[in-house]
């Protein structure tokens, strides 16, 4: 008698869970983790030995600050990344110094109240908005709640000096890639040359089930060597050569962007050797060197015809060097504007502004209860429910769940090795293998806790104050539980205005690409331009979809549906670029780009009520 062998069942873990399990995967930039080390600990080395002990702690926490924001890329995009908050953050401290020596418990409330409304809404703005927003609420907190002996200008020059260190080392410690070529310009070198290794792999999936996630890879190359490309600069154009030729290289690599698409789109097979060529060419921007002979792929079709004049046009390029449009638009202040006042900005600024004055208001309360014992430092808990309330750190349940596990962990760790360690010797060694572990730690949100929760108490007890890790614990159990109520309160207006506002922008955008397209316009440069845009909104609205969908179910069915409306948009791109490669070599289009574009046009028609989106009246002609 044999009997049946049932296969267990797949538990499934719920999205928010799975979410908070999961870390990011990548190489560890060994460059940022010795940064890391020569952060805070020299500094803290000199402020002892100047004796000024707290001035130190400033300048570490500063360094700490702007570690986080310390990310792979270019030494121009650093600058924007990194110093731009901390000169938010230096402000933010000042306003918190002098509110916390003047104010009053209510008074100093509700300006820290008003402060993380707008620092909210700001933050809505983007990547960079946001770590302002951050870091103008943890200085405001930590300047109003860590009584030092210094003045608020003592302490904010001390600030700007620790973040200042920090950049200045990331714009001079060399790094892997600055061994070849230009030294000022490896994170934009590495950044283009992964443009011509998506092409490359793009073009392999073509005609697989891998096409649409090799897409995506384009994308996000195309968006990193942007970034990377377009950081502040003191003139408006390239000023050197190598400039110049690394502009080029990217402004070459936009039609094979726009060939390899259409080819994916067409979903045939191309032959091997059509990847040699990109493959080549990204060789040759990591060595800096010429490309060499470039295999040409067979002209068969209208999309391999434009990948063999792209590749023309890229080889003289690379040879030429003159600079190119990297096809941006800047935003307008009047932009920026609507997305601060919208509904993104006011849903945003409302629970940041919330979450942060409740955390300040219970924070005062316990203080002025001398619930803190010695401890006069209340400002752990509404700085620990900034980074709670941030939706660009992952789902409000992950962010909790990891919050509570990383602090606990950094706690105990830093309550056993304090028992132990010489001071403040050891303390200043622990700052330094802290900063090391944090480029390492940002793979996961607990991780990254953990190791800031061992540093910042190291900060503290150099400072000296005595150990506090088991009020750090309960500060930051009760920070989880404010955000947590606050998270899901109803709010005024619609929930998820994050997700809609990026849908509609992106809804624009691929409009507007579709409609340049369809005028027959033969300005490619604003085509391209338009296409960037499009694929960039689309690629911020998935990832604020991703997010929206891993909340708790109360906070995630205000996203559903969302996703099916981004994929039929990153469709109608994709039907735009197949549509302007075969205009630009047949003059017409055939009935299957009619009928793709037509049909994706009605889909998103049907779901207008939904979206709040504008779709435009087009003329769907050849």
């Amino acid at each position: 008698m044999t009997h049946r062998v049932r296969p267990a069942a797949s538990l499934a873990l719920p999205p928010w869970l799975a979410h908070a399990l999961r870390a990011q995967r990548g190489p560890v930039s060994w460059s940022a983790v010795t940064r890391g080390a020569l952060a805070g600990g020299p500094l803290l080395i000199a402020a002892l030995a100047a004796g000024h002990a707290s001035l130190g702690v400033v300048a570490a926490i500063a360094a700490m600050l702007a570690g986080i924001n310390d990310r792979p890329g270019s030494r121009r995009a650093s600058v924007r990344r990194m110093g731009v908050p901390a000169l938010a953050g230096a402000a933010g401290l000042l306003v918190g110094t002098y509110a916390g020596d003047h104010l009053g418990a209510v008074a100093l409330t509700l300006v820290l109240t008003v402060l993380g409304l707008l620092a909210g809404a700001v933050s809505a703005v983007g990547p960079v908005a946001s770590g302002v927003g951050t870091q103008v609420l943890v200085t405001a907190a930590v300047g109003a709640g860590m009584p030092l002996p210094d003045t608020g200008w003592l302490r904010t020059l001390a600030f700007l000096a620790g973040a200042g260190w920090l950049l200045a080392l990331r714009l001079a410690l060399p790094t892997p890639g600055s061994l070849t070529g230009d030294f000022r310009f490896d994170g934009e070198r590495a950044a283009v040359a992964e443009i011509y290794d998506a092409v490359a792999a793009l073009l392999d999936a073509t005609g697989t089930r891998h096409a649409v996630a090799r897409r995506a890879a384009l994308t996000a190359a195309l968006d990193q060597a942007q970034d990377a490309l377009a950081g502040p600069r003191l003139r408006r154009y390239a000023s050197s050569a190598a400039e110049r030729r690394l502009h080029a290289q990217y402004a070459a690599a936009l039609p094979l962007a726009e060939a390899a698409t259409a080819l994916a789109w067409a979903g045939e097979p191309v032959p091997a050797r059509a990847a040699e060529g990109p493959r080549r060419l990204a060789a040759a921007v990591r060595g800096a060197r010429h490309t060499g002979p470039l295999p040409a792929p067979a002209r068969s079709a209208p999309g391999l015809r434009a990948l063999d004049d792209a590749l023309l046009r890229a080889a003289e390029a690379f040879d030429g060097g003159e600079g190119g449009d990297l096809h941006t638009r800047r935003r307008s202040p009047r932009s920026v504007a609507r997305t601060v006042c919208g509904a993104a900005g006011r849903e945003y600024g409302l629970r940041v502004g919330l979450c942060f004055g409740v955390g300040a208001a219970v924070a005062q309360a316990l203080h002025h209860t001398h619930w803190y014992g010695q401890h006069q430092h209340w400002y752990w808990l509404p700085a620990t429910a900034v980074f709670l309330v941030k939706p660009d750190l992952g789902p409000l349940a992950s962010r909790v769940l990891c919050r509570a596990a990383g602090t606990v962990l950094g706690a105990l760790v830093f309550a056993a090795l304090a028992a132990v360690l010489p001071r403040p010797a050891g303390l200043v060694v622990l700052v330094a293998l802290a900063g090391a572990l944090i480029p390492v730690a940002t793979r996961h949100f607990a991780a990254q806790t953990a190791v800031v929760t061992v540093l910042v108490l190291a900060l503290v007890m150099v400072g000296g104050e005595p150990q506090a890790s088991v009020g750090r614990i309960g500060e930051t159990l009760l920070a989880c539980a404010i955000v947590l109520v606050v998270g899901h309160l109803p709010m005024p207006g619609q929930r998820g205005g994050g997700v809609r506002t990026r849908l509609t922008a992106a809804d624009d955008a691929a409009h507007a690409y579709l409609a340049h397209v369809l005028s027959g316009s033969e300005d490619r440069a604003t085509r391209w331009t338009l296409r960037r845009e499009a694929y960039r909104t689309l690629a911020e609205a998935r990832a604020a979809i991703a997010l929206a969908a891993a909340e708790l179910p109360a906070l995630a069915r205000h996203a559903e549906g969302a996703d099916d409306i981004a994929a039929t948009l990153e469709r109608l791109a994709d039907t735009t670029t197949a549509c302007a490669v075969h205009l630009d070599h047949t003059g017409r289009l055939t009935p299957q780009h009619l009928e793709r574009l037509a049909e994706l046009r009605a889909q998103l028609a049907d779901r207008r009520d939904r979206t709040g989106a504008r779709l435009p009246e087009l003329p769907l002609a050849g």
